[in-house]
């Protein structure tokens, strides 16, 4: 029996909606999405302004809806479950994709799913072209989240290590707000770094060598604070040479505690996920060292590295398909703006 699912994404400054199928003994397959970005919007504020990201998502989600579905070429009574971020993200925006996503559910008399964001992320490389399979270490890098895991099936998520501070994704979007770079910050840093020599400013690597499979990057912020305060006015080649180092000292934190995740579960396989798996300077990294010790790496489709409701219709469907969720047909709800993978 195939079931669909529909995902309704809205836990920060993307509105998404999408349609997965997923059938017995088969790959999942997304058969249709649509995506808002806010990113313009924001811009003129250097970041997300939460009261105006959830009127937003109320504008944006039932057109959106009504986008996939004529793409996927399904109507609402096609669907088998309504999917939704539960959690976490910012309060507003959250309770705008979750109150539609329960109130369409409760008029078609079908089952409302919570998702939570990060098993979104953490699940979304089974769409790919190259799908993972259990179990492995994931390495989660999204906004404000930087975790090592061990997974061993749908639900069963046992956290390795976690950042203490700063995640990954804000020390690039901060540094490159302290270099004067438009938001958000991490892609045009990275872009910027492409022209720059990654070895002529000296960063820390915060908790490199801590024994531990935790993370920090924000002494690294307060040392690119430092280093930006010294740059010659109007000197690009300096700027680009800065931005090229925050960026090695990033990716070689994020590299180094992988591998010493691998090597403490045993494990052969590696998924990456959420905005910073973009990063192209951090995949080649991960490929070259993951393929001298016979490691597997998966990755999300670049589409679906940030956020958007092709995950959460997945991550619903998958845990519906592996009895973890109950498909009850409930329509009270709530939000968790706060809320650690490792409950759920």
């Amino acid at each position: 029996m195939s079931w669909r699912v529909l995902g309704i994404e809205s836990s920060c400054d993307e509105t998404g909606v999408a349609v997965v199928e997923c059938s017995p003994g088969a790959p999942p397959r997304l058969l249709a999405q649509g995506l808002h970005s806010q990113i313009a919007m924001h811009q003129a504020y250097g970041g997300v302004v939460p009261e105006l990201a959830s009127r937003d998502h109320i504008r944006r989600v039932l057109p959106l809806t009504r986008q996939a579905l004529a793409e996927a070429g399904l109507a609402l009574a096609d669907l088998d479950a309504i999917a939704y971020t539960q959690g976490p993200g910012l309060a507003g925006a959250l309770l705008v994709g979750a109150g539609t996503a329960v109130a369409l559910a409760a008029s078609l008399g079908l089952p409302a799913l919570p998702v939570h964001h990060l098993e979104g992320h953490l699940l979304s490389p089974f769409l790919s072209a190259d799908p993972p399979e259990f179990p492995f270490v994931c390495l989660l890098v999204s906004g404000g989240h930087t975790q090592l895991m061990r997974v061993q099936g749908v639900g069963e998520y046992e956290l390795l290590g976690e950042t203490i501070d700063d995640a990954a994704g804000e020390a690039f979007d901060k540094s490159a707000k302290l270099l004067g770079l438009p938001y958000p910050g991490g892609p045009h840093l990275s872009r910027l770094a492409e022209r720059g020599r990654a070895d002529a400013f000296l960063l820390p690597r915060p908790l490199l060598h801590s024994g531990d499979l935790n993370f920090s990057f924000a002494g690294l912020k307060t040392a690119v604070l430092t280093q930006a305060r010294k740059l010659p006015v109007g000197d690009a080649q300096a700027q680009a040479d800065l931005a090229a180092s925050t960026q090695a000292a990033i990716v070689e934190v994020l590299l180094r505690k992988s591998l010493a995740a691998l090597k403490l579960t045993g494990l052969k396989r590696l998924v990456v996920a959420g905005g910073v798996g973009a990063n192209q300077r951090l995949r080649e990294q991960l490929n070259e060292a993951c393929q001298r010790r016979g490691v597997r790496v998966h990755y999300p489709e670049l589409a679906l590295c940030t956020d958007n409701g092709a995950m959460i219709a997945l991550a619903a469907a998958m845990r519906w398909q592996s009895q973890v969720a109950d498909a009850q047909p409930v329509y009270s709800f709530e939000v968790h703006p706060r809320w650690p993978l490792a409950m759920v």
